[in-house]
């Protein structure tokens, strides 16, 4: 299947579709620069050196000029797939795409599926399986946060992580399997106790690596932000303020949001995603009722809740909900507690003693500067604790099973079980951590990967 997929020279269109001032169209295959240059009126582009860039004409099979373009020229195996590659520039209209790539087609070119071009960068070893994921997190990436940790992952930090404790495990499983081939002489090759330190070190690096994937995930995609209380405290007035928009219909009757509304903000290069939710009280109102088991699902998925007090309204009610909505947090989430309306009424914070507490005034904007500082720092915080972070739930899943195996491993060990077991179990950890860059690797899983790329990538 994989000489199939080399064998042949691909095209498609590398920018998003639509009319632009550009476009780009990539080729790729050991019959790149030909078929290009067959089509090409100027200097010829198989004698061009690798690495530059071209000034010409693209004919069709009459001899008639499709388009201008620039054609920049990249020699195996230096380029992004490791092999022959083309990138076409031509003028950006719809007409001009397809004409070119009906052209380069009929001259040898077959259109490339989801992601062909990375898979065959990933084939010919130009970048490991996350490194190749993450040029996928970096193209989607919609934050400045998002974006440093795809780079981080596609220059290959991740990866060097991996292969550092994969061949830390190789070498202690290559004593131990020595032993075996002397086991009539007890000879011991393999310090006990060093193997017993290296897997809990081990363990140790996968399991955080692993308890990155909460932050990861929530950076990379947006982190949930639920704005919650009692009816009528402001929420929607802070939506608003947040959004630096009137997302939200703002009232004072009691009950007007039914429903949620959400949308994102960045702050500090985070993004968050801010949930307005239905106020929270008692009501035989049908529809609103359903909008406050929406707003206590919404509290129960978000990283972070801020839950905001209104100090003008009857406090031991709202204290009472609030203490309830901590006691239903799980370790992973955090709240901070917003004393709004700081414009008409103030409140003796000593009443909410062991809570994180601002004021604000969501109508007027004051103390919504420190407020969201403090949010973003408190992301910030948590991504300062991991020096590599992670966003694929691949990898968080791989990361889980080479930690089980690593428990067996101690385990192992501690109860002197034979070194064939011990073997075993630290092999499928590498397999494991194999799975993630790439080193072991299945035409089912590639496929999967790869056919969530976009084509032209």
């Amino acid at each position: 299947m994989i000489n199939n997929i080399l064998s042949d020279t691909i095209v498609a269109i590398s920018t998003p579709k639509g009319v632009g001032g550009i476009a780009v169209i990539r080729i790729s295959g050991s019959e790149a620069i030909s078929i290009v240059n067959s089509s090409w009126k100027g200097v010829n582009l198989e004698n061009a050196e690798s690495h530059t860039a071209h000034l010409g004409y693209i004919l069709d099979s009459g001899n008639q000029v499709i388009d201008q373009v620039v054609a920049t020229i990249y020699k195996a195996p230096k380029s992004f797939t490791g092999e022959n590659v083309v990138e076409i520039a031509c003028h950006g209209s719809s007409w001009i795409q397809k004409e070119l790539i009906n052209e380069f087609a009929r001259r040898g070119a077959r259109p490339a599926t989801r992601g062909e071009f990375s898979q065959r960068a990933f084939i010919n070893g130009k970048m490991d399986l996350a490194e190749i994921e993450a040029v996928a997190d970096l193209i989607a990436s919609s934050s400045r946060a998002a974006h440093k940790i795809a780079i981080s992952q596609m220059r290959g930090d991740f990866s060097n992580k991996l292969s550092e404790l994969r061949q830390q495990l190789l070498n202690f499983v290559s004593l131990i399997e020595l032993e075996l081939d002397f086991s009539e002489e007890e000879v011991e090759f393999a310090d006990r106790q060093q193997l017993t330190n290296l897997a809990n070190d081990v363990r140790t690096i996968v399991n955080n690596l692993a308890n990155s994937f909460s932050i990861g995930s929530s950076i990379k995609d947006g982190i949930p932000v639920a704005i919650a209380g009692v009816t009528n405290v402001g929420k929607s007035t802070l939506l608003n303020r947040l959004l630096h928009e009137e997302k939200a219909i703002v009232s004072d009757v009691h009950g007007t949001t039914r429903d949620f509304v959400e949308d994102t903000m960045e702050i500090n290069g985070i993004l968050f995603r801010f949930i307005d939710t239905a106020g929270l009280r008692e009501t035989s109102d049908i529809v609103e009722n359903i909008g406050i088991q929406r707003a206590e699902k919404k509290i129960k998925d978000a990283a972070l809740l801020l839950w905001i007090i209104d100090p003008s309204a009857e406090l031991e009610p709202q204290i009472e909900r609030l203490k309830n909505a901590r006691q239903e947090l799980t370790d992973e989430q955090r709240m901070i507690v917003i004393v709004n309306k700081k414009d008409v009424a103030t409140i003796d914070l000593q009443q909410l003693s062991g809570f994180d507490v601002i004021e604000i005034s969501a109508k007027t904007g004051e103390g919504i500067d420190i407020l969201e500082s403090k949010i973003a720092g408190i992301y910030e915080n948590e991504a300062d604790k991991h020096d590599i972070i992670i966003t694929n739930a691949r990898h968080y899943q791989a990361l889980t099973k080479a930690s089980e195996t690593l428990d067996r491993v101690v385990d192992g060990l501690d109860m002197g079980l034979p070194g064939d077991l011990i073997s075993q179990d630290i092999r499928e950890c590498m397999h494991y951590l194999g799975e993630i860059t790439g080193e072991i690797s299945t035409d089912d899983l590639l496929g999967n990967i790869f056919a969530n790329f976009c084509i032209g990538k």
